[in-house]
């Protein structure tokens, strides 16, 4: 097991992976055990996650977007994370938190994941991602889709984060302090 440090660093997106090698029985009971142990506002637990491994399948996810999901095509595994609207208030945050305890438990595993962000998203013909996947799926109409998580094999390594790039600029200590030269919108 890596540091969290060491993980946070080198949790980078990955959009290419080793096609055709699939991940191993215990390391998607890992990443799926991530998710179900996150926590969730009020213990609600209202995410569902679909996991998808059959390639035609994931050919099917990779056009649920315009842009920015075709590279879910190429990897072994995908996890769509819906979640019941009806179950919590705050279903987006707690899906967004299963979703990251998932991809930092596929990094720690030395393999690589990006997420796909489906809601609000459209397809290539204006209409509505999450309801091509509900209907691709066949789930119900309470359950929104939130994303889908693709986790493979990486093709290669990627650079760990560049702390130089930290923007310490957007952390006030105390209360909000307004960058030198632009006017305040406070009362």
């Amino acid at each position: 097991m890596n540091s969290f440090e060491t993980l946070i660093k080198g949790r980078r997106s990955t959009r290419t992976y080793n096609n055709g090698e699939p991940l191993s029985p215990e390391q998607v009971e890992l990443i799926l055990k991530a998710g179900l142990m996150s926590p969730s506002s009020k213990r609600s637990t209202p995410w569902q996650f679909i996991v998808v491994e059959e390639k035609e399948m994931l050919e099917k996810l990779a056009a649920a977007k315009k842009t920015g999901s075709q590279f879910l095509g190429g990897c072994a595994l995908a996890v769509v994370v819906m979640a019941n609207v009806m179950e919590s208030e705050a279903w987006i945050e707690d899906a967004s938190i299963a979703s990251i305890l998932m991809q930092l438990q596929a990094e720690d595993l030395g393999l690589g994941s990006c997420w796909c962000q489906i809601r609000g998203r459209q397809r290539e013909d204006e209409s509505d991602a999450a309801d091509y996947i509900r209907r691709l799926l066949n789930a119900p109409y309470q359950l929104e889709v939130l994303s889908v998580i693709g986790f493979g094999h990486k093709a290669q390594e990627n650079k760990p984060f560049d702390e130089s790039r930290l923007q310490w600029e957007r952390v006030h200590i105390g209360k909000y302090q307004m960058p030198e030269g632009e006017k305040s919108g406070s009362v």
